[in-house]
């Protein structure tokens, strides 16, 4: 057999061993610490929309509704995250993952500082609630093609053998963005009074920004270019007009990938509802149930660092054992563990508390959200990689993710207070899940761009 004959996993193992170590290494940070900037200035947002923004841009006679109301300016980036995720992975399925990655966090940064110097709904009016809310959907558009691209970065540099490991690392970066935002906002609630957090404190984790998003983009422009783009760039040169109809990834993905799309948005249900359960919502719970902000925000705090050797160990172990089983797992674990989850919170105690948002968090979320990139990654080609884990990500993000606090909190308040209905909606988003995952093949070990 010839070299232009052996299957396509002989040639993976080749490419593979063109590939640099230091390569290897130089681009899972950079995934990593891009994405863990890009989350910290997103999720930054979602924690002061439940103990902030509501007080400052959205006041209202019932707090309800002004909770309300700035939880859907949270949501609202939800919807615009597809368009940027269409946008920006038609320039990284076209121009490169690298470029792409750099303009979506020059993008979030500016959007975030800008946050932090917004004025209130006391000094501007209603100007300030539709400031604040264009700057988050900026958010939205930048994150949606940020993704795709941080987890390209990572799964299309990696070994066939570590595949999963490599997919996880940049799915951490939205666990080191929660910390930091929540270890930044329990800092300042610590250091400052709530006059003063108030005031003027809740603005300073916005403003220094900067300085993270100053270190990434030095990081990311160390890192070259990822070996499948690089090998669809060279067919392209070589074959111009066999690559002509190949101008818009986005008709290519929907007509000839629609049903992987249709997948991923259908998996997505369960990662995204209930990371957004754990992350968001359940702080404003526990603010709810007579918690104090800090110890709320600490207690998220520690399940997410808990949460990332974690998410790394599934990652490693979906390369042993396959991604399908990987996520089946954890998603009927959450469909079983959403009724005690809460009841769980309602016993009163700190202690009891954080330990049902670790196995909640730390360990049942991260058994799905280790394979979520590295699975969406092995199902399409790479000239069309960018577009379609970000149409199918984004856009499930959009139907549940966004709006799950929203949903949660209307709920509660529509039943008097009873977690029930929330814990039903986090099982049947499960169960949207399952179906989804139940029409896809498992690819784990097999050629990334066979």
């Amino acid at each position: 057999m010839t070299a232009t004959q052996r299957p396509p996993a002989a040639q993976e193992r080749n490419a593979d061993a063109t590939i640099s170590d230091t390569d290897r290494r130089r681009a899972l940070f950079g995934s990593a610490v891009g994405s863990t900037i890009e989350w910290y200035d997103y999720f930054l947002y979602g924690t002061m929309s439940s103990i902030v923004f509501a007080k400052l841009f959205f006041p209202a006679d019932d707090p309800i509704t002004s909770q309300l109301l700035a939880l859907a300016s949270f949501a609202l980036a939800f919807l615009i995250r597809p368009i940027g995720g269409v946008v920006f992975a038609h320039i990284g399925d076209r121009v490169g993952r690298k470029k792409t990655l750099v303009i979506t966090l020059s993008i979030m940064g500016l959007s975030t500082v800008l946050i932090g110097l917004t004025p209130t709904y006391a000094q501007i009016g209603i100007w300030a609630p539709i400031l604040l809310t264009v700057l988050r959907l900026l958010q939205g558009l930048a994150l949606g093609g940020e993704w795709g691209g941080g987890v390209l970065l990572a799964v299309e540099y990696s070994p066939a053998h570590k595949r999963g490991f490599f997919g996880a690392v940049p799915q951490t970066g939205a666990l080191f963005g929660l910390a930091l935002g929540n270890l930044a906002t329990s800092g300042l609630s610590t250091v400052f009074s709530e006059e003063a957090f108030l005031s003027y404190g809740w603005r300073i984790p916005f403003v220094l920004s900067i300085v993270l998003v100053l270190i990434g983009m030095w990081i990311r422009n160390k890192v070259e270019e990822t070996p499948s783009f690089r090998k669809v760039a060279a067919e392209a040169q070589a074959n111009p007009k066999g690559a002509e109809h190949k101008r818009m990834p986005l008709m290519e993905t929907l007509t000839q990938h629609w049903r992987p799309v249709l997948i991923a948005i259908g998996a997505k249900f369960v990662e995204t509802s209930t990371f957004f359960l754990f992350a968001t919502f359940t702080i404003s719970y526990l603010v709810g149930l007579g918690y104090q902000r800090v110890d709320a925000l600490n207690v998220v705090l520690i399940a997410a660092l808990i949460a990332v050797p974690v998410m790394l160990y599934f990652g490693a172990l979906s390369d042993r054992i396959g991604r399908k089983k990987v996520f089946t797992m954890g998603t009927i674990a959450i469909a079983i563990y959403a009724g005690p989850y809460f009841w769980l919170l309602n016993q009163g105690s700190a202690l009891v508390s954080t330990v049902a948002v670790v196995i909640g968090f730390s360990i049942i979320w991260s058994t799905y959200g280790s394979v979520l990139g590295t699975f969406f990654a092995e199902s399409f080609p790479p000239n069309v990689r960018y577009t379609g884990i970000s149409l199918g990500y984004q856009v499930g993000a959009a139907l549940v993710g966004g709006p799950m606090p929203l949903i949660a909190t209307a709920l509660v308040a529509r039943y008097h207070g009873s977690y029930v209905p929330v814990a039903i909606f986090i099982a049947l988003c499960a169960l949207v899940s399952l179906v989804a995952i139940s029409f896809t093949k498992d690819r784990t070990g097999q050629a990334l761009d066979a």
